[in-house]
């Protein structure tokens, strides 16, 4: 952010919404409210990314297109899902999170029409693989990185957890409904589900949600007094995006947060999202009973990175993370030399799914402890885009691999080894020395 930015006035605030009443007269903090708003709108513009995965099948059938050609959309959303997170992190340091979840529910809207009206292949990649990655992609992770360290000092890591797991939940647990929509109704009705979650759930937070806790006259939770409002930055979106860059590239744990977190997507997003279901077809596994493990992880995941986000308030996320990759690794490791029984499935789902994008608060608070509140968030976009990249690559590098070899074991023991290596990684972080609030 520019230093020589005017300052901007602490809002003064007008009589507050009658929620913000409401919650204070029982002694809540409006923190929550956004927490509650931000979490539903995550939830079904992930499930708006996530379903299409589950549907290439049905959507072979009926369009007459071979897997490959439906498969390399699926690769394309979610590398723009991260390529998109750099400018977002500039764009939201601008123009804050309500004008961003504006413009990315009005691209989820357009996207979700033209994907569920797709009859030719340019409306396939413009729909499925562009406008469905870019329109989560401009605010995902940055959103709730945002109002996580705007409104909570208290509860930091918790929000982290509880935000951080509605992406993936969202992405994950709405597919198996989906498939079950798809095998009675067709692909095209399966969108809707989406579709109508995200336009309501997007419709609340433009009437609920507020940029700062400033606008309403409060201190974020965990602090006593208002702060002032920071300097407006008066540069444009993509030259803050590379002041973060710049700021986070001089810096050690900068790289290997990037480099352990583009391993996460390649072991999370880029593998059993789009692979899962096809690995457990080559078992002999039922769509539908493939899509409820898809389920089972994400109800999982959603456990497992809220619990992720208390234990980051109180122990070294340096070694959180170094445990998360070594389990999951082993998880992955074992999956690949286990017999394919519905018990052996099952327990990975769970085990996996406990781990699944449990990296993400302690990821987030180490990049906010070395880089600060405000630019935090920033610094943490081009973390992101290193994992959603990677993701994007690993669900199409699977898939080629799985043609040419005829298996999807090498893919899974790739991602298992590669986890190992990055818990490793953890030994080498010293203890950051925390930047300004």
């Amino acid at each position: 952010m520019a230093q020589d930015a005017p300052t901007e006035a602490a809002p003064v605030p007008g009589r507050p919404p009658a929620l913000a009443r409401s919650l204070a007269a029982r002694g809540i903090h409006y923190g929550w409210a956004m927490v509650a708003v931000t979490f539903v709108y995550a939830v079904f513009s992930a499930s708006a990314m996530g379903v299409p995965s589950v549907l290439i099948v049905p959507m072979a059938k009926d369009l007459g297109w071979s897997i490959g050609e439906l498969s390399a959309p699926q690769g394309l959303r979610l590398a723009l899902f991260g390529l998109a997170a750099p400018l977002a992190g500039g764009l939201m340091l601008r123009y804050g999170p309500r004008r961003m979840v504006a413009l990315s529910g009005a691209l989820l809207m357009i996207g979700l029409f033209i994907a569920i009206t797709t009859r030719e292949k340019w409306q396939l990649w413009l729909g499925m693989g562009v406008l469905l990655g870019l329109a989560p992609g401009i605010t995902a992770m940055q959103l709730n990185a945002v109002v996580a360290s705007r409104w909570f000092v208290q509860h930091r890591g918790l929000v982290l957890g509880l935000l951080g797991g509605a992406i993936a939940t969202g992405t994950l647990v709405f597919m198996p409904l989906a498939a079950w929509v798809s095998e009675r109704w067709g692909w095209r009705v399966a969108l809707l589900i989406p579709s109508v979650g995200a336009a309501l759930s997007w419709l609340a937070f433009l009437w609920l949600a507020r940029d700062r806790p400033q606008d309403l006259g409060l201190p974020a939770l965990g602090e006593t007094t208002v702060a002032p409002v920071p300097p407006v930055p008066t540069e444009g979106f993509v030259r803050l995006s590379l002041q973060a860059l710049a700021l986070g590239s001089r810096s050690g744990v900068f790289w290997i947060l990037a480099l352990t977190f583009a391993i996460c997507g390649i072991s999370s997003f880029g593998l059993t999202q789009a692979h899962l279901v096809p690995f457990c077809g080559d078992l002999g596994v039922p769509l539908g009973t493939a899509a409820w493990l898809l389920a089972v992880i994400g109800v999982c995941d959603l456990i497992g990175t809220v619990g992720s986000g208390w234990l980051s308030d109180r122990f070294d996320n340096r070694w959180l993370l170094g445990w998360y990759y070594a389990l999951r690794g082993v998880a992955l490791l074992w999956l690949v030399h286990t017999d394919p029984t519905m018990f052996a499935l099952t327990l990975f789902a769970v085990v996996y799914g406990l781990d699944f994008i449990a990296t993400v608060p302690p990821s987030v608070r180490l990049t906010v402890q070395t880089f600060g509140r405000e630019m935090g968030p920033a610094v943490f976009a081009w973390i992101f885009a290193a994992h959603h990249v990677a993701a994007g690559v690993m669900t199409f590098g699977t898939g080629v691999s799985r043609d040419l070899l005829g298996s999807y074991s090498p893919a899974f023991l790739f991602a298992g080894l590669l986890c190992l290596l990055a818990a490793l990684c953890f030994l080498a972080v010293r203890r950051p020395q925390p930047a300004p609030a």
